[in-house]
């Protein structure tokens, strides 16, 4: 059984796939929030920007079986030349992805790519793995394609995962989803310069912005 809050057709907007077309299936939950309001107090990550609760989104749902999610993923996808691509995300996507589903989405000719807090073990098979670390979480996966950390936080500084296997570090910089609206672009503004500057010090970190929002797509 298989819990996906929204699954849609779009651009990567982040890190070294940016650009590239591909379904993105959000599942529902996480370990680390539970996504309602009342408990972003007290999450490892408070300032996550994400709806992961339930199933109501664009194109959710529950799904029996890998067979059935991957079919409706495929049913997303164009029919266009190109490599079927899927980003499975969330919340955390490593509470539901499994090896019967990696089969079944590379059965459907799919990539898949997988953004992850990195808290939890990686099934094998993925072919594309974005960690973000949260917080003071503990990352068990070692070895990655890239390492995306939201940027600043105090109890996850860079200097914290350059033990990482990593092709690619990228610095995301932090948004605010609990600041009043009138302020989120200037907090922004200044997380991206401070992670800018980082970038500048430490140059095996590359700045990735939001493609997406910048350019107003989901």
């Amino acid at each position: 059984m298989y819990r996906v809050k929204e699954a849609f057709y779009t651009l990567q907007g982040e890190g070294a796939q940016a650009g590239r077309a591909a379904v993105f299936c959000r599942f529902s939950k996480c370990n680390l929030w539970t996504g309602r309001e009342k408990d972003r107090a007290t999450s490892v990550c408070d300032f996550c920007d994400t709806d992961f609760v339930g199933t109501d989104g664009q194109n959710g749902g529950v799904f029996a079986t890998p067979e059935a999610l991957a079919a409706h993923i495929a049913g997303l996808w164009p029919v266009a030349p190109g490599k079927p691509y899927v980003v499975c995300t969330g919340g955390e996507p490593l509470l539901q992805l499994d090896s019967p589903l990696i089969n079944a989405l590379h059965q459907a000719g799919f990539e898949i790519g997988v953004e992850t807090n990195g808290t939890l073990p990686a099934p094998a098979g993925i072919d594309w793995l974005c960690v973000s670390p949260k917080a003071d979480a503990p990352v068990v996966i070692e070895r990655c394609n890239e390492l995306k950390l939201v940027y600043p936080q105090p109890k996850a500084t860079p200097e914290l995962f350059l033990h990482i296997q990593a092709d690619h570090f990228f610095l995301s910089p932090m948004a605010s989803p609990s600041a009043p609206e009138t302020s989120t672009d200037v907090i922004k503004q200044s997380n991206t310069r401070k992670a800018t500057d980082y970038c500048l010090a430490n140059p095996r970190w590359r700045l990735t912005l939001q493609m997406h929002k910048i350019i107003g797509i989901d």
